[in-house]
C-alpha cells in the first residue's frame, strides 16, 4: 500500500505545484470512506475544462511516463491520461470539465494518511456517485462499504448529482438499486 500512497503524493505535488484543481477518486477514496480493499492504481480528477486539456497533458507527460501510444491524442479523445508514477504505479488522470466533476473537486478535503502526506480526496457522497455511475460489480461492493461506514451520508446530494448522470447514459435501474441498498425511500 505504501507504493500507492507514494505515487499519490507524487501526483498531488505536481497538481499543487501547477495550481490545479484536483482530487483523488477511486480506490484511494474507497480506502478513506469505505472498506479497505486492494487497489493497484491511483485515480485522480484534474479540472481542465473543455478545449484546454493539452497544456495539462503536456505537463503531466513531463512529470510521468505514459502507458499508451500517442498519449496526447489518447488523453484528449478519451479525457483520461494513462500514466505511470516513478515507482511504477499506474495513474489514471481524468480530465474533468463537467459541472459534477467541478463540484466534486470543490467538495473534496484532505485525508490525513498515517506515515504519508495528507491526500485530497473526494467526499463520500461523490465517491458513491462515481461508483454507481461506473456500475461494475466491484463498484457496487465499494458503494456497500461506503454506506456501511458513512451513516451520515447526504442522500439528497447523492441522488441530485447521480440522477442527471444516469439519465445521460439511459440507465433506468441504478438509482433504484442504490435506494434499495441504502434504505432510502
Amino acid at each position: 500500500m505504501n507504493g500507492l500512497f507514494t505515487a499519490a503524493g507524487e501526483v498531488q505535488r505536481v497538481c499543487e505545484h501547477q495550481g490545479w484543481a484536483f482530487c483523488f477518486i477511486g480506490g484511494l477514496a474507497v480506502l478513506r470512506w469505505g472498506n479497505a480493499r486492494l487497489t493497484r492504481d491511483v485515480d485522480v480528477t484534474v479540472i481542465t475544462g473543455f478545449g484546454g486539456e493539452q497544456p495539462y497533458v503536456d505537463e503531466l507527460l513531463r512529470a510521468f511516463t505514459t502507458r499508451v501510444d500517442e498519449p496526447v491524442t489518447f488523453a484528449t479523445r478519451h479525457r483520461v491520461a494513462l500514466l505511470r508514477a516513478t515507482n511504477g504505479v499506474p495513474v489514471d488522470v481524468a480530465l474533468g470539465a463537467l459541472p459534477f466533476e467541478i463540484r466534486t473537486v470543490e467538495r473534496s478535503s484532505l485525508w490525513a494518511v498515517p506515515d504519508a502526506p495528507a491526500l485530497r480526496t473526494c467526499a463520500a457522497e461523490d465517491l458513491v456517485v462515481h461508483k454507481v455511475f461506473a456500475g461494475r460489480d466491484h463498484d457496487w461492493a465499494d458503494v456497500e462499504g461506503v454506506l456501511a461506514r458513512q451513516r451520515a451520508i447526504d442522500a439528497q446530494l447523492v441522488v441530485s448529482e447521480l440522477r442527471p448522470l444516469l439519465h445521460a447514459k439511459s440507465d433506468e435501474t441504478s438509482l433504484d438499486r442504490l435506494r434499495e441498498l441504502a434504505g432510502w425511500r
